[in-house]
C-alpha cells in the first residue's frame, strides 16, 4: 500500500467522522429527532470524538452533545453518566475559543434542567473552569460561560453560593462594562439569578458595585438589557430595607418612570415589579416613589394592559396602601380604586382577583373615608359575590372575607351597606348589621331613610340566634325606633291585624 494510498484512507475516515458529528449535531437542532438519537445511542459515540486530535471535530461533537442535552433530560443526565462533564471542565482551560465556547454550552444545557445536574457540574470542578473562561478576551466565551454560570445559580441558594465561591461575581460585574451587547444582558441575567434566593448573596453582589453599574443601564435603548437590569435591581431590592435603599439612593427612580411607556411588556411589568419590592418595605421608601409620581405611573399602567403582567402594579397599590392612612388617601385621590375594580370585574384567573381583593382590603381598612372610597366603586358586592362563588379558589375566598370584614368594620356609609342586608351570609352579615347599629342612632335622616327603603323590615326578618352579637346588634337598630314602627314591619305583624280584625265587632 502506497503512502499516498494511507493517506486517503486517513483523510476519508477523518472526513466521515466530521461529517459524522456535523450530521448529529443538525439533527439534535431539532426537538423531534431527539429519541431517535438516544436510541440509536449516540452519546457513546459522540463521548470519543471530544478527544479527537482534530480541533474542529472536537468542537462539533461538544456542539452536538449541548444540543442534545438541552434539548431532553435524559440525556443531560446521560452526559453526567457518561463521565463527559470532568472532561469538558478540564479541556476548557486548554483548548480554542471555538471548543471553550461549546464547551460552556454543555454546562449550560445541563445544568438548566435540575439542581441534581447542576449540582454534578459543581462537583466536576466545571464552575471553577467556567470562571477562568470570565477572564478570556473573547466576548463570546465569556459570553457562554457567563450563561453556564446563571443556569447553575437559579436552581437554589447553595448553587449560587458555589458560583460566588469560585469568584464569578466581580467578573460578571467588569462584564457589564464590556460593549458587547449580548454579554452585558446575560451578565445582569445572571447577577439577578444570584442575588434572588438570600438576602447575603444580593449583598455580594452589592459589594461589588453591581447597582451603580446597573443603574447606568436603565435608558438603554436595548429592550432585552433593559429586561435583565430592572430584573436583577429587583431580585436586590426585595430582601430587606437596607439592599432596597441602597437601590433608591442609585437614584434609578424617577428615571425608570419613563421606562413605563416602553413599548416591550416585559420592560414595564420588571419597572413596576422593581417599584412593589421596593415600597413594601417601609412607609419612607413608599412615599419616595410616591413622592416620584409612582402611583400615577402605575395606575395608567394598570389601565393600558391585562393578564398576569398587571399582577405586580396591583399589589404595588396595596403594599402602598398599607403603610398608613396618609398613603392609602395618595392612592385614593390617585384613583387606585376604580382601577382596582376595573381590574376586578376584566380577569378571570383568580389569583389576579385574590391579589386585587388584597389591595381593595388595604386601602378600605383605615377609616370611614376610605371604607367609604371603596364602597361608593361598588366594590362591596362584588367581593361578596366572589367569597360565596363556590367556584372561586380558596385563597380568593379567604381574601375576599378578610377585605369584607375590615372594610366593613370602618364603613359608615350606609346606603353602599344596604345591598349587603339582602345577600350577605350569617357570618358577614353581622358585619353589616353591627355598622347599621353604630350610626342609625346618631343620624335621624339615615334612620328615616332606613324605613323607606325596607332595610327596618329586611333587618326584622333575619333570624339571629339570642343572645348572639348579631342578636344584639338587631335589638339596638331596634331601639332606635318607634315601638309601633317595629312591630309594623316585622314578620306576621299584618296576619296579627287580620286576626283582630276578624275578632272585632263594630260597636
Amino acid at each position: 500500500m502506497s503512502q499516498r494510498h494511507v493517506v486517503q484512507v486517513f483523510e476519508q475516515y477523518q472526513k466521515a467522522r466530521m461529517q459524522f458529528v456535523q450530521t448529529v449535531a443538525d439533527l439534535a437542532n431539532r426537538p423531534q429527532n431527539i429519541e431517535l438519537l438516544q436510541n440509536a445511542g449516540v452519546m457513546s459515540l459522540l463521548r470519543p470524538l471530544m478527544l479527537d486530535v482534530v480541533p474542529s471535530i472536537q468542537h462539533t461533537a461538544a456542539l452536538a452533545l449541548g444540543r442534545l442535552a438541552d434539548n431532553s433530560e435524559d440525556l443531560a443526565e446521560a452526559v453526567v453518566k457518561e463521565d463527559i462533564l470532568p472532561q469538558l471542565a478540564h479541556s476548557l482551560a486548554l483548548q480554542n475559543r471555538f471548543y471553550k465556547k461549546a464547551a460552556a454550552f454543555v454546562l449550560r444545557a445541563v445544568a438548566k434542567h435540575s439542581p441534581e445536574l447542576s449540582q454534578a457540574v459543581v462537583a466536576c470542578r466545571g464552575v471553577d473552569a467556567l470562571v477562568l473562561c470570565l477572564e478570556e478576551f473573547d466576548p463570546g466565551v465569556k459570553e457562554a460561560a457567563a450563561w453556564a454560570l446563571g443556569n447553575i445559580a437559579r436552581h437554589n441558594a447553595a448553587l449560587s453560593q458555589s458560583v460566588v465561591d469560585a469568584g464569578a461575581v466581580p467578573l460578571l460585574v467588569l462584564s457589564l462594562l464590556e460593549p458587547e451587547m449580548a454579554l452585558k444582558r446575560i451578565a445582569a441575567s445572571t447577577l439577578s439569578d444570584i442575588s434572588k434566593h438570600t438576602p447575603e448573596l444580593a449583598q455580594t453582589v452589592v459589594d461589588t458595585g453591581a447597582i451603580a453599574h446597573l443603574a447606568q443601564m436603565i435608558l438603554s435603548p436595548d429592550t432585552k438589557l433593559k429586561r435583565q437590569v430592572f430584573a436583577a435591581l429587583t431580585q436586590i431590592s426585595k430582601h430587606s430595607v437596607s439592599l432596597a435603599e441602597m437601590v433608591i439612593e442609585a437614584e434609578i427612580f424617577p428615571a425608570a418612570m419613563s421606562c413605563l411607556r416602553d413599548p416591550d411588556e416585559y420592560v414595564k411589568k420588571n419597572v413596576v415589579t422593581l417599584m412593589r419590592e421596593v415600597v413594601k418595605h417601609t412607609p419612607e421608601l413608599a412615599q419616595v416613589i410616591v413622592n416620584c409620581g409612582g402611583l400615577e405611573a402605575v395606575i395608567d399602567y394598570l389601565g393600558n394592559c391585562h393578564g398576569n403582567v398587571r399582577l405586580p402594579g396591583i399589589m404595588m397599590l396595596g403594599y402602598v396602601a398599607a403603610h398608613s392612612e396618609s398613603l392609602a388617601m395618595a392612592v385614593i385621590v390617585s384613583k387606585g380604586v376604580p382601577q382596582l375594580a376595573l381590574c376586578l370585574s376584566e380577569e378571570s384567573e383568580d389569583h389576579i382577583k385574590a391579589a386585587t381583593v388584597w389591595s381593595v382590603g388595604q386601602i378600605g381598612h383605615h377609616t370611614p373615608e376610605h371604607a367609604k372610597a371603596v364602597t361608593i366603586a361598588n366594590l362591596l358586592p362584588k367581593i361578596l359575590e366572589l367569597y360565596m362563588n363556590a367556584s372561586s379558589s380558596e385563597d380568593l375566598q379567604t381574601k375576599s372575607k378578610k377585605a369584607l370584614k375590615s372594610v366593613l368594620q370602618k364603613c359608615t356609609y350606609l346606603p353602599s351597606l344596604e345591598p349587603l342586608l339582602y345577600e350577605a351570609p350569617s357570618n358577614i352579615l353581622k358585619h353589616v348589621v353591627c355598622q347599621f347599629s353604630k350610626v342609625l342612632p346618631h343620624d335621624s335622616k339615615a334612620r328615616r331613610l332606613f324605613v323607606t327603603s325596607g332595610g327596618l323590615k329586611k333587618v326584622q326578618e333575619i333570624e339571629a340566634e339570642p343572645g348572639s352579637p348579631l342578636q344584639e346588634y338587631i335589638n339596638a337598630i331596634n331601639s332606635c325606633f318607634p315601638e309601633e314602627i317595629v312591630r309594623y314591619y316585622s314578620p306576621g305583624y299584618s296576619e296579627a291585624l287580620l286576626e283582630r280584625l276578624d275578632d272585632y265587632q263594630p260597636a
